[in-house]
């Protein structure tokens, strides 16, 4: 964001410089939280259930921020300027929404059940060839996030890719409002959340809001094997620019397993192919990645710089993330976990090549936010753990779900530290190991007693 003064602040927040200096200048971005606050921003006092900012706004003003946005004020301003406005979380959304419409730049946002932050990663990675770009951070993909995020895209920046997430209905909506995407992907159409939004149609209509706002002139990207895919269609007037498909401008063949990456040739029409080796492994991976060189094909990128793109990226912490600690081959996937998502990567753990004297080892958490659904999800995971060349370890409240489907040789355990110990004494150099759960299991826990980094 430019550097602004208190009264142009508040006159784009349609509001009034309460106490202060109105004159104080805005120069180093904004902040939500006094210990990460830099001076000369603008700090907003938003409010939660468990906490209430405007107590720390004094606070944050004598650090030395420049502007306090506040919807309580009892104190003093011996610095900077107070602005009082009704909703201070309405208020940030504002003031990212005025920021939005001041950048002339290209736009990408996305959503889906899962692959969202991986197929983030790679999009940025992809534009950067051609693009200064900025992305979302982390996983700052909801209705503060997602405001903080377009907040800190600069001038500079000729393209951005924001994450939109959500897990109710209406949250999508008000994001693409603030984001203004010229592009949207949905990456998938799955049961993450399903618990609030009733059904997997329910969850379409709820992703298909990201593109409800998109002219005929812009474009929504979306795998060519999505179920819902009709019923997208009728919800956008964007023109549908389908991955993956025989006929699809933008496809995979030769799709390979190769010493924990995923590796394709990739096929855009009119162009000649090109061979990439993702970072990362997981057939599922490639779909993502599709999705990634599809928004660098229709901004003029050539196949050769998508490949580079694609090659290079670096994916967030907890997405399928690779590592060797101990002579053991790590998959950190514990960000979270669906039911899709949890085969997906129990597929790409049966995938990785381990010598016959070595195993393979699955340590599960429960899946949260399923709902009535979640007896089935478990069923599925189970199933198709029992199904593949893998030992499957569950651990936690709700796990043992799984377990119950998985086979006389899976194991469960009551807490993540029993887990631990077991999975120590049995594993050994040459194995391989997936950790992945629910972001409320906490699965790393178990990954860094036994691999601690």
């Amino acid at each position: 964001m430019k550097t602004l003064t208190a009264a142009q602040l508040a006159q784009i927040l349609g509001a009034t410089v309460l106490a202060g200096d109105a004159e104080a200048l805005a120069h180093a971005g904004v902040c939500t939280d006094t210990r990460k606050l830099v001076p000369g921003c603008v700090f907003f006092a938003l409010r939660g259930e468990n906490f209430d900012a405007n107590s720390f706004a004094a606070e944050a003003l004598a650090q030395g921020a420049a502007v306090a946005i506040v919807s309580e004020w009892n104190g003093e301003a011996k610095q900077g300027a107070v602005i009082l406005v009704p909703d201070t979380l309405l208020a940030l959304q504002q003031l990212a929404s005025w920021w939005r419409d001041q950048m002339r730049i290209h736009v990408i946002a996305l959503t889906g059940s899962n692959g969202k932050t991986s197929t983030k990663d790679f999009a940025a990675s992809v534009l950067s060839q051609k693009f200064p770009t900025y992305a979302t951070r982390g996983n700052l993909n909801n209705h503060i996030g997602l405001p903080l995020t377009v907040l800190e895209t600069t001038l500079e920046h000729a393209a951005a890719v924001y994450e939109m997430g959500m897990n109710h209905p209406g949250e999508i909506a008000p994001l693409t409002a603030i984001g203004k995407p010229s592009i949207a992907i949905i990456t998938n159409i799955g049961s993450s959340h399903i618990e609030f939004m009733g059904s997997r149609e329910g969850i379409a209509r709820e992703k298909a809001a990201i593109a409800a706002n998109l002219t005929a002139q812009q474009t929504l990207i979306i795998p060519h094997n999505c179920n819902f895919l009709e019923l997208i269609r009728a919800l956008t007037k964007a023109r549908i620019f389908t991955t993956g498909g025989a006929s699809d401008t933008v496809r995979a063949e030769n799709i390979r397993e190769d010493n924990g990456c995923a590796c394709f040739s990739l096929l855009i029409k009119d162009q000649a192919p090109v061979e990439v080796r993702l970072p990362v492994p997981g057939h599922h991976m490639v779909a993502n990645a599709l999705l990634a060189a599809a928004t660098g094909n229709l901004l003029g990128i050539s196949s050769e710089k998508i490949a580079i793109g694609l090659s290079q990226a670096t994916l967030t912490s907890g997405r399928l993330r690779r590592f060797v600690s101990q002579g053991v081959t790590v998959f950190d996937d514990t960000y979270n976990a669906n039911p899709e998502s949890m085969i997906a990567g129990l597929e790409t753990l049966a995938q990785f090549s381990v010598s016959p004297t070595n195993q393979r080892y699955a340590v599960l958490g429960r899946m949260a936010e399923l709902g009535d659904h979640a007896a089935e999800g478990a069923q599925r995971v189970g199933e198709k753990a029992a199904s593949l060349d893998i030992q499957l370890i569950t651990a936690g409240d709700g796990a043992e779900a799984i377990h119950a489907h998985a086979g006389p040789s899976a194991r469960h355990f009551a807490t993540l530290e029993e887990a631990a110990t077991y999975l120590q004494s049995i594993i050994t150099p040459g194995d391989a190991a997936l950790f992945k759960g629910s972001r409320s299991t906490a699965m790393e826990i178990v990954m860094q007693l036994v691999f601690p980094q």
